[in-house]
């Protein structure tokens, strides 16, 4: 039987126009989803350093964490914008070889992706780890590393007016 191909649910992120803060709600919202959170972020009081523990309204602690961190490219800050995409890989399900002409952040919400970029060699990314796809880079290996569990990755493009297309298929 041949693998079900990925399921991509396309969200649009508020658009994040010049501002860096508007950037850093949309990673934010993105690591809320990777962790399942629907609501609002968990309260801190505004004094409060990033990495301080937080708590929602049923007085659970948090810990925040910077997961991924990454220069990006320059951009048209005028035409900027994000989108968070969620990848559901079936077990054993593979993506064809692609680019994407923006920079990309990921992170693996559950279970494991095998990935490859460029090239460089193949890697296993866990559930919790991040990767960074850099714009216009091969990505000739996208695919759930099991045969018998899911996968979920969460990608924000971070895209300004000129990207077109969010993926674009290769060839190997």
């Amino acid at each position: 039987m041949r693998p079900r191909a990925p399921i991509h649910r396309v969200a649009p992120a508020r658009a994040a126009r010049r501002s860096a803060a508007a950037l850093a709600l949309t990673l934010a919202a993105t690591a809320r989803l990777a962790a399942g959170q629907t609501s609002g972020p968990p309260s801190r009081p505004p004094s409060a350093p990033p990495g301080a523990p937080t708590s929602d309204t049923a007085g659970a602690q948090r810990v925040s964490r910077v997961a991924l961190e990454h220069a990006l490219p320059a951009l048209d800050g005028a035409t900027l914008r994000s989108t968070i995409v969620e990848v559901t890989y079936p077990p054993g399900a593979t993506s064809t070889p692609h680019r994407h002409p923006c920079p990309v952040l990921g992170y693996v919400a559950r279970g494991a992706v095998r990935m490859q970029f460029d090239d460089a060699p193949e890697r296993v990314y866990k559930a919790g780890e991040t990767f960074y796809e850099a714009p216009n880079g091969r990505h000739l290996v996208s695919a759930n590393a099991s045969a018998t569990a899911p996968a979920v990755l969460v990608a924000t493009f971070v895209c300004d007016g000129k990207a077109g297309a969010l993926s674009v298929p290769i060839r190997p």
